[in-house]
């Protein structure tokens, strides 16, 4: 009996003066309400989206939504309007924007200070960074790239930032800026897979092949994380396969298939890559 008082002291039955459109990216929605498409039984999320100095783009769930057929919303906030905080990854779902009009009725704030959120000062570094690494995460590598620059004004050996902005630069295809920033990042951090791999493919696509397999050899003995051996193997593979040059490709291909085979999306890449050279060849002999 308890508990069923509680819900329903805990309901607040509104009318809605404006529709939800789900018509949002993400991406668009920062420091914004929004509601989550419904997911079962009629029940929408609702809650705050900002950016937090570690998480990085994140969603504040403040409770659920119902809507009945005459457009009359029914909220129910979580216990004691407590909060969750979800980060939030790429994704084509589109969401809609709460209007300002369903505030007071929903007793949220278009600036909500109350919510314990790990804010960024605008224009500073750690916003910058932020924002720059989540477009890289969400593919909007021409915005990144102009915020990690930015960025790299302000101080150039921020953590994290040179590889983020050299991920940005290969994306764009900016190759040598890539290069150049990746060489002095491994200088700081010798030993940084993630670096190594960004650079063994900036080398790669500038025909550097040789230099691209040295690196490669190094980083197998310097890095602990062997996360990115795999990828790596498969760039350098990928370089003599854009060239047509079937002799460094069963070359390079015999020293590391075994490598290359433990990753089973770059396995099936490498046996089209085997069947097409094969074609290529033959085209080459008539």
């Amino acid at each position: 009996m308890r508990n069923l008082l509680f819900t329903f002291f805990l309901l607040i039955s509104i009318t809605s003066s404006a529709q939800l459109t789900f018509d949002k990216i993400i991406l668009d929605c920062e420091k914004k309400w929004v509601v989550f498409p419904e997911e079962y039984g009629g029940i929408y999320k609702y809650g705050f989206i900002y950016v937090d100095s570690r998480a990085g783009l994140t969603f504040e769930y403040r409770g659920n939504l119902k809507i009945d057929s005459t457009g009359k919303i029914k909220a129910y906030p979580n216990e004691e309007n407590s909060s969750i905080k979800v980060p939030l990854y790429p994704s084509k779902t589109p969401i809609a924007i709460i209007p300002e009009a369903n505030f007071e009725q929903l007793k949220i704030s278009k600036d909500p200070d109350s919510l314990n959120l790990n804010k960024l000062k605008e224009g500073s570094i750690e916003q910058l960074y932020s924002w720059g690494s989540i477009y890289n995460a969400w593919g909007e590598y021409q915005k990144a790239m102009e915020l990690l620059e930015k960025a790299s004004k302000i101080n150039n050996e921020y953590e994290g930032l040179s590889v983020q902005l050299a991920y940005s630069y290969n994306r764009l295809q900016h190759y040598k800026k890539a290069i150049e920033v990746l060489k002095k990042a491994l200088i700081i951090n010798p030993t940084d897979a993630f670096i190594y791999k960004e650079y063994i493919y900036a080398l790669v696509n500038t025909q550097q092949i040789d230099a691209a397999i040295d690196s490669y050899r190094n980083s197998l003995e310097v890095c602990p994380d062997k996360t990115y051996v795999a990828e790596n193997a498969f760039y350098i593979l990928q370089g003599y396969f854009y060239k047509i040059d079937k002799k460094n490709f069963d070359k390079w291909l015999a020293q590391t298939e075994n490598v290359m085979s433990s990753n089973e999306q770059i396995k099936k890449l490498v046996e089209q890559m085997k069947t097409e050279m094969k074609t290529e060849m033959k085209k080459n002999r008539q």
